[in-house]
């Protein structure tokens, strides 16, 4: 049955398309296996009982086992592609390894039925007589072939949907082959035996249930590992090698990202969750550093398809770092903006001026407090700075309430042209704007303007010119507070 789909893209449960197909394919596999088991475990409890053999009861309860085990996966893999929910941040992937923690139980619980009872003929020599038929090697053969088919196919879709539940299912599959075979060699060996009165083959029937006894075991082993390191959230053996070649290369190939400190991995069924603390260039801004975190998501996610990603930033000082990026980046970190650094060398040492930006509500001895402590973390930072002189301003905390200019301005605005032809490099003023401040404290006025400069004329000349016209203006009319003028290119000078 179709599970409909919202008009983002995501089905009526929360999965995604891709997410749906991936889980539909793992049931399929999951109850193919339980199919077939269920009709290898009848034939062989059939064949066993018929026979008396013991290798085949041990073969029949081995496949009862993966039947078992391929019904906990059918179940399993219905729950564990949910996705996350409030109360399962991580979704539901630890089914998985639960089952396989089932199927582990079980699967000892066999081996000791099966040692003891193969021990118990071999000491007591009873029943060792065997009934002949030729269904024993019927069954064996076919269980062989229905075995080797749903191995491969199983592990298939194990390694394409990274499932643990259906690996687990592979490697029952898998073994049932061999243990198969150690019993049908038991039983060929029985029959000899006694056909030829050879009587130490009486005893093969018995070692083979031995043998597929230690095959279980063995699958046991390597099924309570993975499952331990998956609940301990070890690494994916898969991802291992990835994350120390391709991964970490991937990562600090990146543009902006200047080392990789730590990479976690995990897996939940199978959705992979990694963890990541990267070295940034602490001078970089916010929108930066979010632009290389998406990038170093992409990077990973390129390796490791629908993986959910967290990154951990941290900030590091750059070898191309310049003297003004140091001292900006340690305002930076006590939320402090600068502005005019400027820094001089004399008497072997470095000297810097800056200007600091406060709330203007602030009293003048929190604000010296603020500028103390800036300071003495520069020179700790930075042994070569000797001193640091820092101009301390008000930064507006409220919106000013102002007007246009309730008078004449063609004055002051006359005078400014005639103040701008001083300098050769300015072409023209425009777009000049005069307002007066209604503040209880301040009545003076604002001025505002375009000024036009030469394409090429560098900003350290630019800034020379704005700041000479802004005092020269100034002196001439001390009652305007404020001269803000907008440098624009000649050949772009109307934006």
């Amino acid at each position: 049955m179709l599970t409909p789909m919202s008009p983002s893209g995501t089905m009526a449960n929360g999965m995604s398309a891709e997410e749906q197909h991936r889980s539909d394919a793992k049931r399929a596999a999951a109850l193919t296996s339980v199919v077939a088991a269920l009709a290898v475990t009848l034939l062989k409890v059939l064949t066993g009982a018929l026979t008396g053999s013991l290798g085949m009861l041990s073969e029949a309860a081995h496949s009862a086992i993966d039947l078992v085990a391929a019904a906990i996966t059918l179940f399993t893999v219905r729950i564990s592609d949910r996705p996350a929910d409030e109360e399962h941040n991580y979704g539901h992937g630890k089914l998985e390894n639960l089952s396989a923690a089932a199927e582990i139980l079980l699967m000892v619980g066999s081996c000791l039925w099966i040692g003891y009872e193969a021990i118990h003929r071999i000491a007591t020599h009873s029943h060792l007589d065997l009934a002949w038929s030729i269904w024993p090697f019927i069954v064996l053969l076919l269980s062989i072939a229905v075995d080797f088919m749903r191995s491969r196919s199983l592990h298939r879709a194990a390694r394409e949907y990274r499932s643990e539940a259906l690996e687990a299912d592979a490697l029952h599959f898998g073994t049932d082959i061999w243990s198969s075979v150690a019993v049908l060699l038991g039983l060929s060996a029985s029959l000899a035996g006694r056909h030829f009165n050879i009587p130490l083959l009486e005893y093969a029937d018995p070692v083979a249930a031995l043998v597929v006894s230690c095959v279980i075991i063995k699958v046991t082993w390597t099924l309570a590992h993975q499952t331990v390191n998956s609940l301990l959230d070890a690494t994916p053996p898969e991802v291992r090698e990835k994350i120390r070649t391709d991964l970490v290369h991937d990562l600090e190939s990146t543009d902006g990202i200047m080392g990789v400190q730590r990479v976690r991995v995990r897996r939940s069924g199978s959705n992979y969750f990694v963890d990541l603390t990267l070295g940034i260039p602490r001078n970089v801004t916010f929108q930066r550093s979010e632009q290389i975190t998406f990038a170093a998501t992409a990077a990973v996610q390129e390796r490791l398809p629908g993986a959910d990603v967290v990154i951990h930033t941290v900030p590091v000082a750059s070898l191309r770092e310049s003297i003004f990026d140091r001292i900006r980046a340690v305002a930076a970190r006590s939320n402090l903006s600068i502005h005019d650094v400027s820094v001089q060398q004399y008497d072997g040492a470095l000297h810097v001026e800056q200007h600091l930006e406060v709330d203007e509500r602030m009293a003048l001895r929190d604000a010296h407090d603020i500028v103390t402590v800036l300071e003495a973390e520069m020179r700790q930072e930075i042994p070569e700075i000797a001193s640091v002189l820092t101009h301390i301003e008000s930064e507006p905390a409220t919106i000013a309430h102002t007007a246009e200019a309730d008078r004449d301005t063609s004055a002051l605005e006359a005078d400014l042209r005639t103040v701008a032809r001083t300098f050769p490099e300015v072409v023209d003023i425009h777009d000049v704007v005069m307002t007066r401040s209604h503040t209880d404290h301040d009545h003076s006025i604002h001025i505002r303007c375009h000024c036009t400069l030469p394409d090429d004329l560098p900003m350290e000349r630019v800034h020379a010119i704005i700041t000479e016209l802004e005092s020269d203006f100034r002196a001439i009319h001390p009652q305007v507070s404020r001269v803000l003028i907008h440098p624009e290119p000649a050949t772009d000078n109307r934006r």
